[in-house]
């Protein structure tokens, strides 16, 4: 079975299982308390060219985002994301298992307007009975999208200013961001990401890790007690080094920048390879995720073949699928990919 349904099917990159191997023996202090974590919050910060940043590694995305929401947000506040935020379509009420209602504004191929934000937050403000009201206390945007697509410099920068004319924290959801950040379609770097945000995090499940993610307060101001809220989310690993090597192994000699560069250019050759033979995108995102619009009957003929994501119907006769490739993702998979396709069609 051919496999392109998400971008985490693999385990980890060899050279952090070498990493594992290489340093398994070693005693180290638990909870992130060991050199390698602090080793890799040096390289990130420099990457971010942010010497103030506060990093912590936590264990995953969902954990991620319950867990940076709780700790921001006050009993009477909520989060404010686009429709189809991950946070609000695929993290089974994560966050309002917290306490905190999700409260949405219209998506735009999965980007959050700033002018509508905007709106949002006035019409609340404006309401004289906003205090009987769930207030709106931070702003919830992914980078890549859950469409693939991406946000531009001037557009993060557009969304700042409206969080920071209202006083609420951005926080910047990066499960993806290594495969958004070396798209040849983005003129946003990590260190824009670093100026603009008040918190993002670094994804390392999806982006060649065994799992984990990094998050960052790049001014320094981290949530009072970000550590213990952690853990009472379940999202701190005693064994905290593994998540510290990891990283560390990421962010030597730009293996995370690498690893996600090549998986762009397999996504671009996946998608041109698909136009080539005529079929339609769903939208054309410049990152790993690519959504194809396919007849029903030829995706039910591919899913004995080939493991993809079933995304939304598109017409009566057609749906939307998703390709994502990944950083283990080879030319000679893509390749088996369109002879399993160009054999359904010739059957």
């Amino acid at each position: 079975m051919l496999l392109f349904a998400c971008d985490y099917l693999e385990g980890a990159h060899e050279a952090i299982l070498e990493a594992f191997v290489r340093t398994n023996r070693e005693q180290l202090p638990g909870y992130g308390n060991d050199h390698y974590c602090e080793s890799a919050k040096e390289k990130i910060r420099k990457a971010c060219d942010a010497p103030d940043a506060e990093i912590y590694f936590l264990a995953g995305g969902t954990q991620t985002n319950s867990t940076v929401i709780a700790a921001y947000l006050a009993a009477y506040e909520g989060v404010v994301a686009v429709e189809t935020g991950h946070i609000n379509v695929h993290e089974a009420g994560a966050v309002e298992y917290t306490g905190h209602k999700v409260m949405t504004v219209p998506q735009h191929q999965g980007k959050m307007c700033p002018q509508e934000l905007e709106a949002f937050l006035a019409k609340f403000w404006n309401d004289p009975s906003h205090e009987h009201m769930v207030f709106p206390g931070m702003v919830y945007i992914s980078h890549p999208t859950e469409y693939g697509t991406l946000y531009t410099r001037a557009e993060l920068e557009a969304i700042s200013a409206v969080t920071n004319k209202y006083q609420i924290p951005l926080f910047l959801y990066g499960a993806r961001l290594g495969y958004g950040l070396c798209s040849s379609s983005t003129d946003v770097t990590i260190q824009d990401i670093a100026r603009l945000c008040d918190c993002f995090y670094i994804g390392g499940t999806k982006v060649g890790a065994l799992c984990g993610e990094a998050v960052v307060f790049p001014k320094g101001n981290a949530p009072k007690h970000f550590l213990t809220i952690t853990k009472q989310h379940g999202a701190m690993t005693a064994k905290g080094r593994l998540l510290g090597v990891q990283f560390d192994t990421l962010f030597t000699d730009d293996l995370y920048f690498k690893i996600a560069r090549g998986a762009i250019e397999l996504a671009d050759y996946l998608k041109a390879e698909f136009v080539k033979r005529g079929y339609k995108l769903y939208l054309d995102s410049p990152t790993n995720q690519q959504f194809i619009v396919l007849e029903n009957a030829e995706m039910e003929q591919l899913k004995e073949q080939v493991g993809y994501e079933y995304w939304e119907p598109y017409d009566e006769t057609h749906s939307v699928v998703r390709f994502a490739t990944s950083w283990a993702t080879t030319r000679e998979m893509v390749d088996e990919l369109f002879s399993i396709i160009d054999g359904l069609k010739k059957a």
